[in-house]
């Protein structure tokens, strides 16, 4: 038996749920963050999740960020949280979810800031190099085009650990609180229930596709020279932050995208993992207030693409899991 829904708290009035059509028309769940009207505005911000995230990870971030007079519009890729499955005997693809990014993108008066953890972040380069000023800059949060595929491997594990679900939302919890034993708080009934959902027989689960895992994720590594040559490709300005105890970036891997990529500057965050945002979020919010703060202006006529990188500390310390 399915038991009933915990309350969800009400949203603040800064803050709106919407949909956007995607492509092939597959509808995607979205949530709008407005700048207050006593706030100047200062440009927008397309927040883009990692792989088996929704669109719940940016709340904190984003609602900060239009505090300060950017406005926010996150969303949850195809596959994922509320927005649409791909249907029975279509397989998902990079295109689909990288046409996503692009339709959404368009969205904004003018182009918005990408900031994109891991699979967020590689579909932005990918995006970005298919349609240049797309974006006024991107912030690419712990992802490389290749990544340390020991680290893969042990978060593959771990998202397959329980492919029945798990009996109660405090198994999930205890289960997910062993994996991140480094944060200090466990995630609440409420943030639980964004990261999965009930079936039939009352067991929670993943609230992903599982088909992603199979059809994308298993044999990514294929596409690492693809991204590469996407990151090459990339014009507009460029940060990356990075966590120190990541498990897919490491020093070497940032090293390459620093040569791919070289007007890109970087943010080491040296106690993060890979869950950079979730791991210190005041910590990576000042960061990417403080990128967005020092952005050239872009006006109507300029192109992103022509405006300049902005001096960035090459190490944040500090940071705190």
């Amino acid at each position: 038996m399915v038991s009933e829904a915990l309350q969800a708290k009400p949203a603040p009035k800064h803050r709106a749920a919407c949909s956007i059509t995607g492509a092939q028309d597959l509808v995607l769940a979205s949530t709008r963050y407005e700048v207050p009207a006593h706030v100047r505005q200062r440009g927008s911000v397309l927040f883009a999740h990692g792989f088996g995230q929704t669109r719940g990870a940016w709340k904190r971030t984003a609602t900060a960020l239009a505090a300060q007079g950017f406005a926010g519009q996150s969303y949850d890729a195809r596959g994922h949280g509320g927005s649409d499955r791909n249907p029975a005997g279509v397989a998902y693809s990079v295109d689909q979810l990288a046409d996503d990014l692009i339709i959404v993108a368009g969205e904004p008066a003018q182009p918005p800031v990408l900031v994109g953890a891991s699979m967020g972040g590689l579909f932005g380069l990918v995006a970005e190099s298919r349609w240049p000023g797309l974006f006024r800059a991107l912030v690419l949060v712990d992802v490389t085009p290749r990544w340390e595929q020991a680290g893969m491997e042990r978060i593959l594990a771990f998202m397959t650990a329980f492919p029945e679900g798990f009996d109660s939302l405090e198994h999930a919890g205890d289960v997910i609180a062993a994996y991140l034993p480094h944060r200090r708080a466990r995630k609440s009934p409420q943030e639980l229930q964004e990261l999965l959902r009930q079936d039939a027989h009352g067991r929670w689960k993943w609230h992903w596709d599982p088909r992603l895992l199979e059809e994308m994720v298993h044999d990514s590594a294929i596409h690492q020279d693809f991204l590469a040559d996407a990151a090459r490709a990339v014009r507009c300005p460029v940060l990356l932050i990075s966590g120190g105890r990541s498990e897919l970036v490491s020093r070497q891997t940032v090293d390459e995208f620093e040569a791919l990529v070289p007007h890109a500057a970087h943010i080491h965050l040296p106690e993060a993992t890979h869950m950079v945002a979730g791991d210190d979020n005041d910590t990576f919010t000042t960061a990417v207030l403080r990128y967005l703060t020092e952005l050239p202006a872009v006006t109507a006529e300029e192109g992103p693409a022509d405006a300049g990188q902005p001096a960035v500390t090459e190490s944040v310390s500090g940071a705190s899991p």
